[in-house]
C-alpha cells in the first residue's frame, strides 16, 4: 500500500507541466457574480485551469504551488459581452471609399487591433453582426488558437439584405458596378433565396444569422426606416436558421419590419428606433430580446453635424435616427422588454463599449442590471448561459475588475484592470 501511494506521487511529480492542473485564487474585495442583484465583499473565487471551481465567503488562502490575485481594492465581475460589435471597420470620414481602395488583409489586420483592444477594455465575448471577406470568422478562429489576442466570438458573416437593402453591398456604386448581388453575397429575394443564403452562411462558417429587415442610417440609400423584407421572406430565414441550430438576430429602426421580424421568430432586434408599445408588447409575448446600441445613435447624431463626415443622402438620416434611440431605450426598459448590451462598436470607437453603461444608466436603468445586461442577459441570449455570463462553479474563468464600486460610479467601467479570459491572464 505504501510502495502503491508512492509510486502515485512519484507519477504526478513526473507529468508533464502541462497535464497538471494550475489552481488560482482571486481575492475580490467587491463581486458582482451577475447570479443575484447584491453586492458580495471579501470573496475568494477559485479556478482551476479554465473554469470555476469555487466561490467561498472570506480571503482563502491558497497552498504554496497555487496562484493568488489580490483584488481586494477592486469589483469583480464576469466579462462583459458586447452582443453587436463590427471588427473591420470603424467609421471615418474616410470609410465610404474604403471597400474600393483596399483588400481583404487590410480589413482583417484592422479587425485583429480591434479585437484586442475590445479584450482590454474587459468585453470577453461578442457577437460580430455582419462584416465583408469572411473577416470575422477568420478572426474568431486565429483568436481560438491563440494567434490573436481578443475576445471569444460568435459571428454571422455577410448580412443578409434584400437589393438595395441596408447590406446589400453594392449600394452607392455607379450603374456599371451596381450588378446582381444574389444569396452567395447575402442578398435575397424571395423565400427561396432565404434559405440559399442561411445555408450559404453555414456554409462559410457562421454561427449565427444576421438580417437587415428595415433600412439603416449609414446605408447609401434613402430610407432608414422601411421595411426591406416580406414575411414569407423572414419565415424562410428563420425556419432555415432553426434548421442549422442559428439564432437570428435583425437590424431595425421602423415599427412594421420590426414587427415583422419579431413574428416570424427572429431573437433579438437591433437598434429599433421607432418600436412603440405595441411593438414592446410584442417583444415580451415572443420573447425577443432588445439590442439598444445607444452608442451608435450618439456617434451618428454627432458626427451629422460635421460637414463631409457622411455622404449628403446618408446625412440627414443620422440626424434624425441617432438621437432617438437612447430614449427608445429608456422607454424599452421600462416596459420590461429584455434588454442584451449591444454597441454596434465600429459606428463608433473599439474600445469605448463601456460607454454605452452611462448612455444606459443615464436612461433609468440601474448600474447593476446595466452590469447583468453585458453579462448573464448576453450569455442567455446567445444560449450559453450554463458556461458563459457569471461568476459561479462550473462556468469559464472570464473574469475583469475595476478600481472602485461601479454601483455607485458607472464610469469606472472605462477603467478595467485586470482581464482574465478562459482562465488566461491577459490584463493584470
Amino acid at each position: 500500500m505504501i510502495k502503491s501511494s508512492i509510486l502515485a506521487v512519484a507519477t504526478l511529480l513526473a507529468l508533464p507541466a502541462a497535464l497538471q492542473a494550475n489552481t488560482t485564487y482571486i481575492h475580490a474585495g467587491k463581486l458582482i457574480t451577475a447570479e443575484h442583484k447584491q453586492l458580495l465583499t471579501e470573496q475568494t473565487i477559485i479556478i482551476v485551469d479554465d473554469k470555476i471551481t469555487d466561490v467561498k465567503a472570506g480571503y482563502l488562502q491558497p497552498a504554496a504551488t497555487d496562484t493568488l490575485i489580490d483584488l481586494r481594492a477592486h469589483t469583480v465581475m464576469p466579462g462583459l459581452m458586447d452582443m453587436h460589435t463590427h471588427f473591420s471597420t470603424q467609421m471615418s470620414a474616410a470609410s465610404y471609399g474604403e471597400g474600393q481602395r483596399l483588400n481583404e488583409a487590410d480589413f482583417a489586420l484592422r479587425g485583429a487591433v480591434f479585437a484586442e483592444k475590445t479584450l482590454m477594455a474587459g468585453f470577453t465575448t461578442v457577437r460580430e453582426l455582419g462584416d465583408s471577406h469572411h473577416v470575422s470568422v477568420a478572426l474568431r478562429k486565429a483568436i481560438a488558437q491563440g494567434y490573436v489576442k481578443g475576445p471569444r466570438i460568435y459571428a454571422a458573416g455577410k448580412s443578409l439584405a434584400t437589393t438595395g437593402g441596408h447590406a446589400d453591398p453594392t449600394n452607392g456604386l455607379a450603374y456599371a458596378l451596381l450588378g446582381d448581388p444574389g444569396p452567395k453575397h447575402g442578398v435575397i429575394n424571395g423565400a427561396d433565396d432565404a434559405r440559399k443564403a442561411v445555408r450559404q452562411r453555414y456554409k462559410e462558417g457562421a454561427d449565427l444569422i444576421k438580417v437587415t429587415a428595415t433600412g439603416g442610417v449609414l446605408s447609401v440609400a434613402k430610407s432608414g426606416m422601411n421595411p426591406q423584407f416580406t414575411s414569407e421572406e423572414l419565415d424562410a430565414i428563420v425556419t432555415t436558421a432553426r434548421d442549422y441550430g442559428f439564432k437570428v438576430a435583425v437590424h431595425a429602426h421602423g415599427k412594421e419590419g420590426m414587427e415583422r421580424a419579431i413574428k416570424a421568430g427572429v431573437d433579438s432586434v437591433e437598434h429599433g428606433t421607432y418600436m412603440d408599445s405595441e411593438t414592446m408588447a410584442l417583444m415580451k409575448k415572443y420573447g425577443t430580446y432588445y439590442v439598444p446600441t445607444i452608442s451608435a445613435g450618439k456617434f451618428v447624431q454627432e458626427k451629422a453635424q460635421v460637414d463631409g463626415f457622411f455622404p449628403e443622402i446618408v446625412r440627414p438620416k443620422a440626424a434624425t435616427i441617432g438621437p432617438l434611440i437612447q430614449q427608445t431605450f429608456a422607454q424599452a426598459y421600462k416596459s420590461g422588454v429584455k434588454i442584451a448590451f449591444g454597441t454596434d462598436a465600429g459606428v463608433g470607437a473599439h474600445g469605448d463599449n463601456w460607454r454605452e453603461f452611462v448612455y444606459m444608466t443615464e436612461a433609468g436603468m440601474p448600474a447593476m442590471a446595466a452590469i447583468q445586461s453585458a453579462t448573464i442577459e448576453g450569455a442567455k441570449l446567445l444560449g450559453v448561459e450554463q458556461e458563459l455570463g457569471s461568476i459561479r462553479a462550473g462556468k469559464f474563468a472570464d473574469i475583469i475588475a475595476v478600481p472602485g464600486d461601479p454601483l455607485q460610479d458607472i464610469t469606472v467601467m472605462g477603467q478595467v484592470s485586470f482581464v482574465m479570459k478562459a482562465g488566461q491572464i491577459f490584463k493584470q
